[in-house]
């Protein structure tokens, strides 16, 4: 039985800013609510952040003033941390949080000098291979770090850290194949590439994929696409599928992220650390095609671990043609065993207790008592998900 903890315990969350960082941030938030933790999640006026916590209930939700680093705009940035500062530190005043976790960038760097400044612990997590300039930054002053590849232990200046995984949302973990496809309007016996740019879409591999369409022949023709295209490309991306003769269910955004998942046969994916513990996860093949732009190319970084353990593959951006996107695809979706090989090396890279060690984590740290051994969440790979792979046994050769 979870112990109780006392009512007025209260952690903020900082997670705004990427879906990469809001998603997982909701994941532990949910762990903390489940042991009696009030819990405030603190994110962007962006869109993506918005649309997310419309569904949000049981905890409060706080907008603060963005804040981005880009190059030649530092005297922008620092005008919206310091309007980003007096806001966290107003709330903080108000609610005094006992902790602050953030989950990265610039966007929580405010309400952890701010929690902290108000007494409070403070914790981050740094879910990409190559940590950010914001995390770099706070390290060594959080009382303990969060770290989705071991790699990034390495590369902190952190006074304890943890190798906990990236958290993905309790429900992405449960699913049928079938019935996915049947309430995303795809056929429930075809193979269904899933293409996703991460929250605000990609148009690099929304191009990409609209290349390719004019030269599917043969099984090739077979397959359903299922496009989460972003708003800016969304009608473009319908219309390239229409005028292909192409069975495809466009969307800019999806939030039922757990019937997408559960629905496809293969992804095609930018290499964002929270995507990659989604398909790990899932046990979903994808091709990694990482975004060149992000910083230190951490996605390439991301990217790479995944393809050198086996668990996807890497196709970078300058290289991606129609031809070679189509030839990955078909090698993904050609034979079972193909799949299956990928699905076990996939499995390594799943922490489905991540979102509860570092709830339990942060819970010891306020010296609240956490019941030792409580259970990971179940596994999906061997259970919804493989039942619809029999359901549809021989599918995965096209």
């Amino acid at each position: 039985m979870t112990p109780s903890v006392p009512a007025c315990l209260h952690v903020a969350i900082a997670c705004g800013g990427t879906g990469g960082h809001l998603f997982p941030g909701l994941a532990v938030a949910e762990q903390l609510r489940r042991h009696g933790v009030a819990v405030s999640v603190m994110i962007s006026p962006k869109e993506v952040d918005q649309q997310a916590v419309r569904s949000v209930t049981g905890m409060e939700v706080v907008t603060l003033p963005a804040v981005a680093w880009q190059r030649g705009s530092r005297l922008a940035c620092l005008r919206g941390f310091l309007q980003s500062w007096r806001s966290a530190r107003r709330w903080c005043s108000h609610r005094r949080p006992a902790a602050v976790l953030a989950m990265g960038g610039f966007t929580a760097v405010a309400p952890v000098l701010a929690g902290r400044g108000r007494g409070g612990k403070t914790f981050l997590h740094e879910s990409n291979t190559v940590p950010g300039k914001a995390n770099r930054w706070l390290a060594s002053r959080a009382d303990e770090t969060f770290v989705g590849f071991p790699e990034a232990a390495r590369r902190l200046n952190a006074r304890r850290v943890a190798v906990t995984g990236t958290p993905v949302r309790a429900e992405l973990r449960s699913g049928d194949m079938i019935t996915s496809r049947m309430e995303l309007g795809l056929q429930p016996d075809r193979p269904v590439v899933l293409v996703m740019g991460g929250s605000q879409g990609a148009s690099r591999i929304n191009h990409l994929v609209m290349a390719a369409l004019p030269h599917l022949t043969g099984a090739h023709r077979d397959w359903q696409w299922l496009h989460l295209a972003g708003a800016r490309d969304v009608d473009m991306v319908r219309a390239a599928y229409a005028a292909a003769g192409v069975t495809a269910v466009v969307h800019p955004f999806l939030h039922r992220m757990n019937l997408a998942l559960h629905a496809a046969t293969v992804c095609v994916s930018r290499a964002g650390a929270a995507s990659l513990a989604e398909l790990a996860a899932v046990r979903l093949p994808a091709i990694l095609i990482p975004l060149p732009e992000a910083a230190d190319n951490h996605q390439w970084h991301n990217a790479r671990a995944y393809a050198e353990s086996g668990a996807a593959l890497l196709l970078e951006q300058h290289l991606a043609t129609a031809g070679n996107l189509l030839r990955l695809l078909q090698d993904l979706t050609g034979t079972a065993a193909t799949v299956g090989t990928m699905r076990a090396a996939l499995a390594k890279w799943d922490h489905p207790g991540a979102a509860e060690n570092i709830a339990g984590r942060i819970l010891r740290a306020l010296g609240q008592p956490v019941a030792a051994g409580n259970p990971p969440a179940a596994e999906p790979a061997t259970t919804a998900e493989e039942s619809g792979w029999r359901q549809m046994e021989g599918l995965v050769a096209v």
